[in-house]
């Protein structure tokens, strides 16, 4: 098998296995259930390519080895939403970090892996207390997240310390390839219901009812964007180069003008919701809470890119774009 993709069940996973088919790859992916990864079958497959869906928990060894055995390339983009989480050690920072160091001890037992690229985030790289309006860059890392403070930053960025430690380890010359890849919050067309509980979430707000929306900056890249540039990292751009992946940031109510321009006749949210309401409503929320909402309201940051786009051969897909196509197929 040429290619192993963790998470391809996911919103960045699924994409990723629809352009590796496309090509002629041959790819084995993984869910924890294999009934959730059934969609994949649909994708058009070219010449050479095969799809195999296999069952994998990243917590169990041996399941992990039997994904790995014989692949050549593993984009570990296995990833654990926020949304749901009841336990934030065993459903948040196990997977991300117990289960990479499993993804790990497989490649090692392999003896075929050659190329890992893994996927991170942005929030790997924003410290959990930031100066407003502050940029951050490929050469920043979240140094002061915990599981108490910033879960999910701690879970992303020790879960790439844990593989980028384990490459290093090994001896220059049977060194494999590695490449993170982070995105800020993914938007675009989605390929199952599963996908709205995600980053598209955002978006779905305003295929909703409500007549507001938070006084929240979003940071987004379009997902396609994101899917090409972990395949070319495969085989272009710097060895160990942390890629970050990044269109534009807007504040909800600037993607609420955007979605009526683009959308004409449809009426879209752009009234702020005021911040004393929305802590109000975070603490009857079921899925937030006041400490998640509070520290981003009226804030924001930026990323430098650098020369991630360039260095992959990518171009941006134009935001305009990506706001249609994500949002006829949140209706369709």
């Amino acid at each position: 098998m040429d290619v192993l993709v963790t998470g391809a069940a996911g919103f960045i996973g699924s994409h990723i296995v629809e352009r590796l088919l496309a090509q002629g790859h041959r790819v084995r992916a993984t869910a924890r259930k294999a009934e959730t990864a059934a969609f994949l079958e649909s994708f058009s497959i070219g010449k050479g390519g095969a799809l195999e869906i296999v069952e994998m928990d990243l917590l169990n060894p041996e399941a992990v080895q039997a994904a790995v055995a014989g692949c050549n390339t593993v984009i570990h983009a296995a990833a654990v939403l926020m949304v749901g989480i009841s336990e934030v050690q065993r459903d948040l920072i196990d997977p991300s970090v117990a289960g990479t160091a499993n993804m790990c001890e497989a490649i090692a037992k392999s003896g075929t892996v050659n190329t890992i690229i893994h996927t991170s985030s942005v929030a790997a790289i924003r410290s959990s207390r930031y100066e407003n309006g502050h940029v951050y860059s490929a050469k920043d890392w979240c140094e002061d997240a915990s599981p108490s403070v910033n879960p999910y930053g701690f879970a992303k960025a020790e879960g790439e310390r844990t593989m980028r430690a384990f490459v290093d380890a090994i001896d220059e010359k049977q060194r494999p390839r590695l490449v993170t890849i982070h995105p800020s919050i993914v938007f675009g067309p989605i390929h199952h219901r599963r996908h709205l509980k995600g980053s598209m979430a955002y978006l779905n707000h305003f295929a909703g009812r409500l007549p507001f929306v938070l006084n929240t900056h979003l940071n987004f890249v379009d997902v396609r964007d994101v899917a090409d540039a972990h395949i070319a990292a495969m085989t272009v751009g710097p060895d160990g180069g942390r890629m970050i992946l990044h269109a534009r940031g807007m504040w909800m109510n600037e993607i609420g003008h955007e979605l009526r321009r683009l959308k004409p006749g449809r009426s879209f949210p752009v009234r702020r919701l005021p911040t004393w309401l929305t802590v109000i409503m975070a603490a009857f929320h079921p899925k937030l809470t006041v400490k998640s909402v509070r520290p981003s309201l009226g804030r924001h940051v930026g990323y430098d890119v650098g020369t991630s786009f360039s260095d992959l051969g990518l171009t941006q897909t134009p935001t305009d774009e990506t706001f249609v196509d994500a949002f006829d197929s949140l209706q369709s």
